[in-house]
């Protein structure tokens, strides 16, 4: 008998041996297989598909020329030698509430994650100045290697940012910067889209669908957000030269997206014969699209800048927004990741990068929307733009 009870402990003990060896084997497997997942093509670099060649019209904050930022390239030696640092990052968003914002941040961990960089916090400062002061201390408190961020306020936010490149933080910032800020001294650069392009597009896209003529309003961002008064400039600039028969009778700012409803309402309650608004991007645009369904407005055209879901179902339907300057934010995350390698690589950076914008109408929205956001446009965008 008692030689038949330890012929059985035997024989589970084995198994049980037997079984924790399977479980280690799978658990080392899955991280295998996790490790694999992360596919890195060499270069590393923005998607090689973005058109190099094509011009750039904007300029940076401080009148720099653009450096495409195609040039950014990242060879395995440069990524093996980040991956030893071992480095970390924080992400501190001006708004991160749309598809735009979610695109960068995509764009940006993806590529951090290529590169071995850990993101250790990831913000939204809702529009708010004081919000984004508040979270870069609480961004700091996590000692980040480097931050890659959007200034709410080039002003208000300038301190906090300040602050952080005193304490060694390596600053890389997205289409915005803090006012006074140095580029290679105060942050290492900045990476943006061609917002004076997306300017020149809803311009065009406007004239030509009014066939060159008639009245129209344009919302703005009236803070003092250097890309978006690009695309006003470029906006306004394109309908004087380009359509003299159109008339701009209308102006109106916004402090924040949800502003925009009552602010297009009141135009168009002031300018019943209103044929368009440009919105300054496309959150705006549906405040000006829900406004002009109040109104009755259904001939309303609506141009605006940034490819959202809800304005690229309104572009594929055919519906008031009829086109827009798509910026390509997935490419813009990767771009100012890959601007944070060179920076913790002793790289040399030029001041300014950018990423080129795409005009959308009917005829591209699906083609661009996967340029965009390296993913096919959801199901109720492609059924509509059939």
């Amino acid at each position: 008998m008692k030689k038949l009870t330890l012929l059985i402990v035997t024989i589970l003990l084995i198994s049980s041996l037997a079984l924790i060896g399977c479980g280690k084997q799978s658990s080392t497997a899955s991280g295998k297989q996790k490790e694999a997942s992360v596919k890195v093509t060499y270069p590393l670099t923005i998607n090689p598909e973005i058109p190099s060649n094509q011009k750039i019209l904007s300029t940076g904050p401080n009148g720099e020329t653009a450096t495409p930022a195609a040039t950014l390239q990242l060879s395995e030696e440069d990524v093996k030698k980040i991956k030893e640092g071992k480095f970390k990052a924080a992400i501190s968003m001006h708004y991160a509430g749309n598809d735009f914002s979610t695109a960068i941040i995509n764009g940006v961990k993806d590529t951090f994650e290529k590169m071995g960089i850990k993101v250790v916090a990831v913000t939204d400062a809702q529009f708010k100045p004081e919000k984004q002061i508040s979270d870069i201390e609480t961004i700091m408190a996590k000692k980040p290697d480097v931050i890659v961020a959007l200034p709410v306020d080039p002003v208000a936010t300038a301190p906090a940012f300040k602050k952080a490149a005193e304490a060694g933080v390596k600053l890389v910032f997205m289409d915005n910067v803090p006012k006074g800020f140095k580029a290679g001294k105060d942050y290492v650069s900045v990476v943006s889209s061609d917002n004076y392009g997306n300017g020149i597009f809803a311009g065009e896209i406007m004239g030509d669908e009014l066939k060159g003529k008639g009245k129209i309003g344009v919302i703005f961002h009236d803070v003092n957000f250097f890309v978006n008064n690009q695309r006003k400039e470029a906006f306004e600039k394109t309908i004087k030269e380009k359509y003299p028969n159109i008339k701009i009778v209308a102006h109106g700012g916004i402090i924040t997206p949800n502003d925009a409803e009552k602010v297009a309402s009141g135009m168009l309650t002031k300018h019943k014969d209103l044929d368009g608004i440009f919105a300054i991007w496309d959150v705006p645009a549906e405040g000006t699209l829900a406004a002009a369904r109040t109104a009755g407005k259904n001939d309303l055209v609506i141009t605006t800048v940034d490819l959202g879901t809800n304005v690229a179902l309104q572009i594929a339907s055919g519906g008031n927004v009829k086109g827009l300057g798509a910026q390509l934010p997935y490419e813009n995350g990767a771009a100012q990741a890959l601007v944070a390698g060179y920076s913790l690589l002793g790289k040399q950076l030029d001041p300014y990068y950018v990423v080129p914008s795409m005009k959308v109408t009917k005829e591209n929205v699906l083609k661009v929307w996967k340029m965009a956001y390296r993913q096919d446009a959801p199901e109720v965008i492609q059924k509509a733009a059939k």
